[in-house]
């Protein structure tokens, strides 16, 4: 695990000052991340450098779950070696939930796309899935959610990652849970877009 860690802490210090250059994201409230314990953050899933934008917000190390596929190609080295968590799409992957609920346990932060896949529709927003509140509600994490909206092109004038304000699930159902983390990712895409209008 501390070799992971060590390849997913040299590609950072290499490539995110390339990724803050290329594509100047515009981080808000990241203070949101600079929690202890156990953190899941999770949030929309517009693009496959999404992730980029969380982990170059903050000094911990993310595990993100990410789909089988990319162990599969000639890009699985680059994922295993920054500590991905494969997911199996296509069945109920209690591996992959266990493999994440240990990260959780020994204190990391998981970071999670609960729609799915990345959403290609003309929809703000595709339906959650339970995975982020269902081992939330496992392992006591605190959940951190993130709104992203833009383009990835160069010097990009809107491309925003926001966070909100991070919560634990406790006593809330799991449906209860997931409406409430939906509803914040929403607004928080929302206050994005709001925002990038209001400089044009």
């Amino acid at each position: 695990m501390q070799k992971k860690y060590t390849c997913y802490r040299i590609f950072k210090a290499f490539l995110a000052p390339i990724f803050r250059f290329w594509y100047n994201p515009k981080i808000i409230n990241k203070k949101a991340l600079q929690i202890e314990g156990p953190i899941i953050i999770a949030g929309n899933h517009k693009h496959l450098f999404d992730q980029c934008l969380t982990i170059i917000s903050t000094k911990r190390v993310i595990n993100y779950m990410a789909k089988k596929e990319y162990f599969d190609g000639k890009m699985a080295w680059f994922f295993k070696s920054v500590g991905c968590i494969p997911v199996n799409r296509q069945t109920k992957d209690n591996e992959a939930k266990n493999a994440a609920i240990n990260v959780l346990k020994n204190g990391g932060a998981i970071g999670i796309f609960p729609e799915g896949t990345r959403n290609k529709t003309e929809k703000l927003l595709l339906p959650f899935k339970f995975g982020a509140v269902s081992i939330a509600q496992k392992t006591g994490a605190t959940i951190i959610p993130f709104g992203l909206t833009g383009d990835y092109k160069f010097r990009s004038k809107n491309l925003i990652a926001r966070f909100g304000t991070p919560f634990k699930v406790n006593d809330m159902t799991l449906e209860e849970a997931n409406e409430k983390l939906y509803n914040e990712v929403k607004y928080l895409m929302k206050e994005n877009i709001k925002e990038s209008k209001n400089n044009l």
